[in-house]
């Protein structure tokens, strides 16, 4: 039974450490495309930032979750118990300071609570309502020459 705990604690470290890497990936896709749409650096930023940003903080608590899995189903001693406090309280640490980065206020001082995955969507929202009223823009106006 312990060798399944053990699966899937390395199964949640793995979904932990995808959602960082395909949040980066997002992330790089949206400031792009916020260059392209010609928004400015700054715009293009701050939406690379906060992206990424909100994939790390999903992929840290995922990670939280795999180290609860896997410190509960094993042998308890007081040195694993410990090094998972220790885990935990690092990495909810750099949640609560990526959180501040990204929203510029406390975590607990938010009217709604929004999560990582929250985070990205909206995201990937904002980019589609931009691209949609950038594409509206240019139907109204003259074709562009380059084709777009």
């Amino acid at each position: 039974m312990e060798a399944l705990f053990t699966a899937v604690a390395v199964g949640f470290e793995a979904v932990g450490a995808a959602a960082m890497i395909v949040g980066f990936a997002v992330a790089l896709v949206l400031g792009a495309r916020s260059l392209a749409r010609h928004e400015g650096g700054q715009a293009a930023f701050t939406v690379l930032r906060t992206t990424l940003g909100a994939a790390i903080l999903l992929g840290l608590e995922v990670l939280v979750a795999a180290d609860l899995i896997r410190t509960i189903t094993s042998k308890p001693s007081l040195e694993d118990a410990a090094i998972l406090g220790l885990i935990v309280l690092i990495r909810t640490i750099l949640s609560i300071s990526i959180q501040i980065e990204i929203e510029g206020t406390l975590p607990w001082r938010r009217a709604l609570l929004r999560s990582g995955g929250q985070m990205i969507g909206d995201a990937v929202a904002r980019d589609r309502t931009a691209g949609q009223q950038a594409s509206a823009a240019r139907g109204s106006t003259t074709p562009d020459p380059r084709g777009g």
